[in-house]
């Protein structure tokens, strides 16, 4: 049977008629309508997009026992930075987000954080977008979203903070939509300011842990850093552990200029300072 197989392929075979040749790559390509979008994250970490800018926040409905951690005004083509307790940072795409108006999805679902790792901040918008980020040891740097960018869901190590360091809040220094700011406030837990000018800070693509900021003295840590033109606003905590705010203007920022890197001017502000950011 082999033989008259074999015999028979002799006799009736022809040409190959199947052309067989390399072709070029199919590349997939998926194509986001570019259109305004608010991304709204919960206090427990759900994420969602609604349609639009100008959206009230007390419109915004949650889970029994969450509630509102933050709104963004941003592009349905921008990144959402999520910047977790140890420095790591993650991205996903605005676009990615549910939308409509339900709970939204946990942002733990959408990236893969380490072991003890929480997502601590976020932040939407343009990958332009420049920010300030500084830990307690009294250290920061300057960075744009799109250095924060990851194509893992593992993220990747941006912000260096040494053992017993906390990250604190980020403060915006530029966006497509806002004016440029011109200094920097630094505050420790204790009420010290020290101000300078952002020209002596510089863009951190790869992160790190940045340059000093400010000195602190033995006990005391940096409650955290704005970028500002005129003023800033101080929340901490007084007796009785009673919810404290303090606004600086210029005259006062003024009197704590020293070169970065100095310790801070001592206040009386009377409560300890837990966040410092800026007003518009």
């Amino acid at each position: 049977m082999a033989r008259e197989i074999e015999a028979d392929a002799k006799t009736f075979a022809d040409a190959r008629r199947t052309l067989i040749q390399a072709d070029q790559k199919t590349v997939l390509e998926v194509r986001v309508v570019d259109e305004p979008v608010t991304v709204v994250v919960s206090a427990k970490g759900w994420v969602r997009t609604r349609g639009g800018h100008g959206h009230d926040p007390a419109s915004f409905s949650f889970k029994a026992g969450d509630g509102l951690h933050g709104t963004f005004e941003c592009r349905s083509i921008d990144p959402l930075i999520v910047l977790g307790s140890n420095g790591r940072v993650y991205s996903v795409p605005v676009s990615s987000l549910p939308g409509g108006r339900g709970d939204g999805q946990p942002i733990t679902t959408l990236i893969e954080l380490e072991s003890g790792t929480q997502p601590q901040f976020y932040w939407a918008g343009a990958a332009s977008t420049t920010l300030l980020l500084s830990g307690s040891g009294g250290y920061g740097l300057l960075a744009q979203l799109e250095h924060m960018i990851s194509r893992n869901k593992a993220g990747k190590a941006f912000f260096t903070l040494p053992e017993g360091e906390t990250l604190c809040t980020p403060s915006l220094v530029s966006s497509p939509n806002t004016d440029a700011a011109t200094h920097v406030c630094a505050t420790t837990v204790e009420g010290r300011i020290l101000t300078f000018e952002l020209s002596e800070l510089k863009l951190s693509p790869k992160g790190g842990r940045g340059l000093q900021l400010t000195a602190l003295e033995e006990g005391d840590a940096l409650a955290g850093a704005a970028a500002y033109i005129s003023r800033i606003q101080l929340c901490g905590v007084g007796r009785g552990q009673k919810e404290r705010e303090e606004a600086l203007e210029i005259r006062s920022l003024n009197n704590a200029r020293a070169p970065r890197g100095r310790k801070g001017k001592p206040t009386n502000l009377g409560f300890k300072v837990k966040t410092v950011s800026r007003l518009v």
